[in-house]
């Protein structure tokens, strides 16, 4: 671990030279379904990363509730402006609620990180299981599906965006689906040194470029 920390402490503080635009392209997950102003992922996230010290790091809201992984593919271009140095894709829930043919929500997922990387911006995928009810057959299927894209693309991965929250009722709205603003806060503090690696790897690319 350690080893690891020396390893992308030079490229945190080449990141740190410039300010940083993250962008957070999600579902209702990433909007803040139901929550306050500066309750969401991407404001909770933003102010956790200037507590840990990345002052110049934003985190742009490019949540849109209901969206699958199609919906966030045909907005991806305006969605992620040129002003992206990295972006979180979370995005995949909503394929599962609607049962979705996984290998189209592979499909979708493995373009946009295509697309992305095209663009030289570092990803970071968070991934999301599939609802028990829709049986075994269908969760094998759909629950490696970030962790292979991550693989073959050489991403980042935070393996379940819902880590430490799902199934957990006082972290979830009534619905028993959306977290709540604790629920964020959660996610915020698993997610936070995924998030720090993402910001090591622009710094990285800032070095070569």
């Amino acid at each position: 671990m350690l080893a690891a920390a020396l390893a992308i402490a030079p490229a945190v503080a080449q990141a740190a030279e410039r300010a940083i635009t993250i962008v957070a392209l999600g579902d209702s997950l990433t909007a803040g379904y139901l929550l306050g102003p500066g309750e969401d992922f991407a404001t909770q996230l933003e102010r956790a990363l200037e507590a840990a010290g990345h002052e110049n790091v934003k985190i742009a809201n490019a949540g849109v509730s209901g969206d699958t992984t199609a919906g966030g593919l045909a907005r991806l271009d305006w969605a992620v402006g040129p002003d992206a140095d990295a972006v979180i894709v979370e995005l995949g829930a909503n394929d599962a609620l609607r049962a979705i043919d996984p290998e189209v929500t592979r499909a979708n997922l493995d373009t946009i990180v295509t697309r992305l990387k095209a663009r030289g911006l570092p990803v970071l995928l968070a991934g999301m299981y599939a609802p028990p009810n829709l049986g075994s057959e269908y969760g094998a299927a759909f629950n490696t599906i970030h962790a292979d894209l991550a693989g073959e693309h050489g991403a980042i991965l935070y393996p379940f965006f819902l880590d430490g929250v799902a199934a957990e009722r006082h972290l979830n709205l009534g619905d028993g689906i959306h977290p709540t603003a604790e629920g964020v806060g959660v996610i915020v503090e698993r997610i936070l040194p995924k998030v720090e690696a993402l910001i090591a790897e622009v710094g990285a690319e800032d070095a070569v470029n």
